[in-house]
């Protein structure tokens, strides 16, 4: 666990310093400004609006009807189990893809919110273990870590966004110590990648340590494991409109079914093999109940 969160913190730091980078190679030392403060202001969004953002992205909505009070007690009792004061908020997504996410602040403010094809595809046990997947996140603190890795991730994006704008309108003269159009151009390419490549890194270890905690709290790694790989496989089928720095929320990536050549620059999650793996090897341990 400490493993993880100084990777965690590494990473983190390694994508805030990325932006004031861009910012400084874009415009100096008024663009290293620019980068810490957009840096800040994503950074402070996201934190502050994280629940309230990805519930709106969902189209989500309470999932407070009687239909679902099996859902609302396996929440319960998983959160008992996680040592939380707080259970979270339970949301329902009309999206017919079977996926989830958890995000929040705090555990006051956590939301658990899964779509209406995971409940349509998965049977119970099976929702139960991607639910406690979720509730393992929260407990972990991975979701606003998360949420600081994807706005800062977006932040350079802008900055990127804006390299390629001055390089292909801003000009330079020889007298100018500004980076020439070909630098900035080359780093509206890369910047991207690179800050994408960084989420990817955090975002691995925090699923392994989600999938290992949620099958601690379901009681049995072979649901969660049997849910993944339905996941992974419908949602192949059925593409989820969704941005990329919203991706990584998921439980398995919700991008998998969009047929773009450039779609594997955005696979942030492990690869579902490799988790149904890891828990393959858990249920070895387990007894079956």
């Amino acid at each position: 666990m400490f493993k993880n969160t100084v990777k965690t913190f590494t990473l983190l730091a390694s994508l805030g310093g990325f932006l004031v980078l861009c910012g400084s190679l874009v415009g100096g030392p008024t663009g290293m400004l620019i980068g810490l403060g957009l840096g800040l202001v994503v950074v402070g969004s996201s934190y502050w609006l994280s629940d309230t953002m990805a519930v709106r992205s969902a189209r989500a909505e309470p999932a407070d009807s009687p239909q679902l009070a099996w859902l609302r007690a396996d929440l319960d009792t998983l959160a008992a189990r996680a040592g939380m004061q707080h259970t979270p908020r339970l949301f329902l997504s009309p999206d017919p893809q079977p996926n989830a996410f958890a995000t929040a602040r705090n555990e006051r403010r956590a939301v658990v919110c899964v779509t209406a094809g995971l409940l349509a595809h998965l049977d119970r046990d099976e929702v139960r273990g991607v639910v406690a997947h979720e509730v393992a996140h929260i407990r972990h603190r991975d979701i606003l870590i998360g949420s600081v890795a994807a706005a800062v991730a977006t932040g350079i994006s802008a900055i990127a966004n804006m390299a390629m704008f001055a390089a292909m309108f801003g000009g330079s003269s020889e007298d100018d110590d500004r980076p020439s159009p070909a630098t900035l151009l080359l780093l509206s390419l890369v910047a991207p990648i690179a800050a994408t490549v960084m989420q990817m890194a955090l975002s691995r270890s925090r699923e392994y340590e989600a999938d290992r905690l949620g099958a601690e709290l379901a009681g049995d790694p072979r649901p969660l494991a049997s849910a993944l790989r339905k996941i992974e496989l419908l949602a192949q089928r059925t593409p989820m409109d969704v941005s990329p720095a919203q991706a990584t929320a998921y439980i398995v990536n919700p991008l998998t079914g969009r047929q773009v050549s450039f779609a594997k620059l955005f696979l942030t999650h492990p690869p579902t093999s490799e988790r149904i793996e890891r828990l393959g090897r858990m249920a070895t341990l387990t007894p079956s109940s």
